[in-house]
């Protein structure tokens, strides 16, 4: 593998992260989703995987609320993650994943919940929500996990995750 770096998203590399997550999606709505979190203030965490001076990867964090509200729960949902096809299978989303959660940690958070494939994120500790008693808006099952970054935090809870308006403004 190349030499990848990761670093914060800035303001101006928005088009290229938006671009980036078209082409591993084949779709713009995850990049304008990631365009109105950044305007917004939502996207808490917003790393790009940086080759030869090139973003070939990103991921962002956004706050997650729950019903009924839970407010001693400090909670962020990571979605997007999106690697260039041709970087893909070479770690990147990896590098990625292991650095947004050491932040995610590192920041105070407690949970972080991941709609999303469920052969890929148990290798970085997620597990299905519903172990947890967490369900979610949208009606997935094992695709929807959670990982505890306080151990014990969602001990006997019951409750719905919810991502942003902006996942519904933007139809993700």
């Amino acid at each position: 593998m190349e030499s990848i770096t990761i670093r914060e998203v800035q303001p101006e590399d928005l088009n290229e992260v938006a671009r980036v997550n078209e082409l591993a999606f084949n779709s713009d709505v995850e990049g304008q989703l990631i365009k109105l979190l950044h305007a917004r203030g939502k996207a808490i965490i917003s790393l790009a995987a940086m080759s030869e001076g090139r973003i070939v990867g990103h991921i962002l964090f956004s706050p997650v609320s729950f019903s009924p509200p839970q407010p001693g729960i400090r909670a962020l949902g990571l979605a997007p993650l999106a690697v260039l096809p041709e970087y893909q299978n070479q770690g990147i989303g990896t590098l990625l994943s292991h650095e947004g959660l050491r932040l995610c940690r590192s920041g105070g958070w407690q949970v972080v919940v991941v709609l999303g494939h469920p052969d890929y994120y148990p290798r970085f500790g997620f597990q299905p929500a519903s172990v947890f008693g967490l369900g979610n808006e949208y009606g997935a099952d094992e695709a929807f996990m959670a990982i505890e970054l306080q151990p014990g935090i969602l001990d006997c809870l019951a409750a719905v995750a919810c991502y942003c308006s902006e996942f519904k403004e933007i139809g993700a």
